[in-house]
């Protein structure tokens, strides 16, 4: 327990550095210079892809949706695994069922719907407000605002307004920000828990080795065709994210911003960034 007492600028540090993809990673996936872009460039399969380093307990790891492809079914996957990526003679084609049926490994569908777990004789618990500015995970307390996926505004903006009010997308939808991280339990194993746009699903796998280093696992699969990696700030808030809280929280649907006497930065921010 007392590894997740880890300083937040040590772990900003961290994040910053390991926000990145492994280099090995399955055939039909292609990064980019900087390894923090993935995309699957043929196929439906093949687009296995793992974090540059093992996770720190409680550091997450981020990938917001960047293309989707058409005519696929299935969605992002991701998870967990003590199987260190240099160690493997073959990149599996699939995450489920060949990388997990490997064992010491954990990986779920991402869905349309949310993807909470409730433990059976467990309540699940309420969601925080969201424009609380941390989100807690047990004894983990991550800044919200780097964990949420946006909409554009647009023409159907007004389809969108309730969903932009809870600050989330729909789980599977472009731009949508995805994440998976560990925490340690007082019997020496860890719960993983995965993060759809601010809201954690929950306790999605327990029983971790922590003994073993753990990486994460992003399947670019079927109608997902590219993810980037998105760098978590475990400092606080800025003042211009504190800004935006405070103005989403009172207005009506996200296209009054327009009507506001605000710098045309700043309502661009507040709108979509």
């Amino acid at each position: 327990q007392g590894q997740l007492k880890i300083a937040p600028a040590a772990m900003a540090a961290r994040c910053r550095l390991s926000a990145r993809f492994h280099h090995i990673h399955g055939a039909n996936v292609r990064l980019d210079a900087s390894r923090t872009r993935a995309t699957r460039v043929e196929s439906f399969a093949n687009g296995l892809c793992f974090s540059q380093e093992p996770l720190a307990p409680g550091q997450i790891f981020l990938v917001e949706i960047e293309e989707k492809e058409l005519g696929w079914c299935g969605h992002l996957r991701v998870g967990l695994t003590a199987h260190d990526p240099q160690s493997l003679e073959v990149v599996p084609e699939y995450s489920l069922p060949d990388l997990v049926n490997m064992g010491d490994t954990w990986v779920f569908a991402i869905t349309r719907s949310h993807n909470r777990v409730v433990v059976e004789g467990e309540e699940a618990q309420a969601r925080g407000p969201p424009w609380e500015p941390f989100l807690l995970i047990e004894r983990v307390r991550i800044p919200r605002d780097t964990l949420v996926g946006r909409s554009r505004p647009g023409r159907y903006s007004h389809i969108l307004d309730d969903l932009y009010k809870m600050n989330v997308l729909p789980a599977t939808a472009r731009r949508s920000r995805i994440g998976v991280l560990y925490t340690p339990q007082p019997d020496g194993t860890a719960d993983m828990h995965i993060v759809i746009n601010g809201e954690d699903m929950g306790p999605s796998a327990r029983g971790l080795p922590t003994t073993r280093p753990l990486y994460a696992v992003v399947d670019v699969f079927a109608s997902t065709k590219s993810v980037r990696v998105i760098p978590v700030d475990y400092g606080f808030p800025s003042l211009q994210t504190l800004c935006r809280v405070v103005i989403q929280k009172h207005i009506v649907h996200r296209l009054a911003i327009d009507g506001l006497d605000l710098p045309p930065l700043l309502k661009s921010f507040c709108q979509h960034e």
